[in-house]
């Protein structure tokens, strides 16, 4: 077995802003790999400084990227955006930030997907149509939208299922 040798606190600051300039970081997460290239805290605190000076690493622009990102790309909402960019320990000010940056459309959009996909599993209006939209709704609520948006989600598929069995049209 190799023998890791200790990472200088120059080789460790290139390393992270390469990684910084690749895709957004947050401190938190920066800070953590520095402690386990074995680092003391003093070049931590070193080398965060310098990725901040020199805008390699801005905890707004991440929760903001974050934020778009979990929204357009996995149809996560608002609740479950927030826990995610309170994991990362950001201030609560950055992650209002990159709340307040996430599209309505983009929003809507990924409210529907999610209702969309999950909708397509249940039998909705089967005998047990309670039970099946009470799983719709609580999925939606799992995947970080609020409640109101939730019942109305839910609310508006059933009514699309319900014309569509009514006139025999096919789903989207």
């Amino acid at each position: 077995m190799s023998v890791k040798r200790p990472v200088t606190p120059d080789a460790a600051r290139l390393r992270m802003a390469d990684l910084c300039a690749r895709s957004e970081q947050c401190e938190y997460d920066i800070r953590t790999k520095l402690i386990r290239l074995g680092l003391n805290p003093s070049q931590i605190d070193s080398i965060i400084s310098f990725l901040k000076e020199n805008r390699f690493l801005d905890n707004t622009r991440f929760a903001v990227s974050f934020a778009r990102d979990k929204c357009r790309f996995s149809s996560w909402g608002k609740n479950k955006i927030k826990m995610g960019l309170m994991m990362k320990r950001l201030p609560k000010a950055d992650i209002e930030a990159g709340l307040r940056e996430i599209d309505e459309k983009d929003y809507l959009d990924a409210l529907r997907r999610v209702t969309l996909a999950k909708g397509r599993q249940l039998d909705l209006l089967g005998e047990n149509s309670r039970e099946e939209r009470m799983k719709l709704y609580r999925h939606i609520l799992s995947r970080g939208f609020e409640s109101p948006l939730a019942t109305k989600a839910t609310e508006s598929y059933m009514k699309k299922l319900k014309r569509e069995a009514e006139h025999g049209s096919p789903e989207e």
